[in-house]
């Protein structure tokens, strides 16, 4: 005898979406890479600390509660062939839910006020746009 198929709980949760780190990893290894070629070449550059393919593995199918350490980002970097700071976005995005925003082009003063401005509520930051507006509308005429 055969049971009707059931669809899914609708107020079931969604299955988790996986990881910012996981995916990269996942992403090497669909392009034929395995996790023992990723292990062989996951070495710190700077510590000499490795990860091992069940560490790799483990981060794909089932993330460890605590982020990788600085020097296991660094061993991972290496197996991936990715700087350094991909990595550590990718913690950061896959362990605390922080998406680091990169502001290339621009000097440590305008980063400053946009991390500054960040935190503000919709209110402030029209506040603060038509301050700046008002600025530039000022320094224009004053030409």
């Amino acid at each position: 005898m055969k049971a009707p198929a059931t669809s899914p709980d609708p107020g079931a949760p969604e299955a988790p979406a996986i990881g910012a780190l996981s995916q990269l990893i996942q992403e090497a290894l669909d392009k034929g890479d395995s996790y023992q070629r990723l292990a062989s070449r996951a070495i710190d550059p700077e510590t000499g600390e490795t990860v091992s393919k069940p560490y790799l593995q483990q981060i794909v199918k089932t993330p460890p509660i605590n982020p990788p350490t600085l020097p296991r980002m660094g061993a991972i970097a290496a197996a991936l062939g990715k700087p350094l700071g991909r990595i550590k976005e990718a913690v950061a995005e896959q362990w605390l839910q922080y998406e680091a925003t990169e502001l290339a082009g621009y000097d440590e003063e305008v980063r400053i006020i946009v991390g500054h401005l960040a935190g503000k509520s919709k209110s402030d930051l029209l506040r603060w746009r038509m301050m700046i507006e008002a600025d530039e509308r000022a320094r224009r005429q004053s030409e």
